[in-house]
């Protein structure tokens, strides 16, 4: 049974670019009222590098990858929706903008997540909290942002109720935290978008940029290592999340050919002795 202790220290070397740009992002802190390009690279290079990270853990176009491959879509297009935020200031339709890109990449997490198993009395309890959301929200809101405030914050919370659904509680294997890492990334997520929502669309929340940045970087971090692997070189087993668990089919054919050859050893002895004894007796 791989731990987490030992899930950290296999993939916390490859989160250090993530830990880095983090930290410059946040020593800059360049001025969000006055975009550039490069304030835009800034913001976007910790998602950029749990890209690098989720590339890392194998990528390939096999159905074992397609979890990490839509992960990998998300924050790709996340990475294009900071990009647009940056420039929200200057013109309105670059956080129209925004907004597609993280709903495209809500929708690729969620479709990661997948519908089984559906958990439906948990999905009602979240869409009523949803409801509430938005109805927070909506009083702020004007034209356009009336439909595109409710389709995101439905896709927020749909990703969310597929992240819980995923949970198995009392079970200590690896996809139990990896699933969990998911889980609470999609639930950071929440978070920080609510405090943006509220933060333009209500009332002004104090040093809300520290905090909605450091809740979505801690979002992107927790679903990023949900696609998390581990190899244990002395047991052979082999985890890969979102891939099927091929772990006990594997044995059970090792075994069955041990077997099979510890089958026809014993038939060669036998027709070894046999062999022996008609020698024996032509003598």
């Amino acid at each position: 049974m791989n731990s987490p202790v030992a899930v950290l220290k296999s993939v916390g070397p490859k989160l250090v670019p993530f830990f880095k740009t983090t930290c410059i992002y946040y020593i800059l802190w360049l001025d969000a009222d006055k975009p550039t390009l490069f304030s835009a690279l800034i913001k976007c290079l910790p998602v950029l590098s749990l890209c690098v990270f989720v590339l890392l853990h194998g990528m390939s176009l096999s159905d074992m990858h397609t979890y990490a491959r839509r992960i990998l879509g998300g924050l790709v297009f996340s990475a294009l929706g900071d990009a647009f935020l940056i420039w929200q200031h200057i013109d309105g339709i670059y956080f129209i903008y925004g907004m597609v890109m993280f709903a495209i990449a809500h929708v690729l997490y969620i479709v990661s997540f997948g519908f089984r198993p559906l958990r439906l009395p948990v999905g009602a309890a979240l869409f009523g909290v949803a409801a509430g959301m938005y109805a927070v929200l909506y009083p702020g809101l004007h034209g356009v942002y009336s439909v595109l405030v409710g389709v995101y914050v439905l896709l927020l919370w749909l990703m969310l109720w597929r992240g819980m659904a995923r949970l198995q509680m009392f079970s200590n294997d690896l996809w139990t935290w990896t699933k969990l890492c998911a889980c609470v990334g999609a639930l950071l997520f929440i978070i920080s978008d609510t405090l943006l929502g509220v933060n333009k669309f209500r009332i002004p929340i104090p040093y809300n940029r520290a905090l909605i940045m450091t809740t979505y970087y801690a979002a992107q971090l927790g679903i990023a290592l949900s696609v998390a692997d581990l190899k244990d070189p002395t047991s052979g087993d082999v985890t890969t999340c979102g891939a099927p668990d091929v772990t006990a089919s594997s044995k059970e054919v090792y075994c069955s050919n041990n077997e099979d050859m510890f089958e026809l050893k014993d038939m060669s002895a036998h027709s070894f002795s046999n062999g022996l004894c008609c020698a024996k007796k032509m003598e």
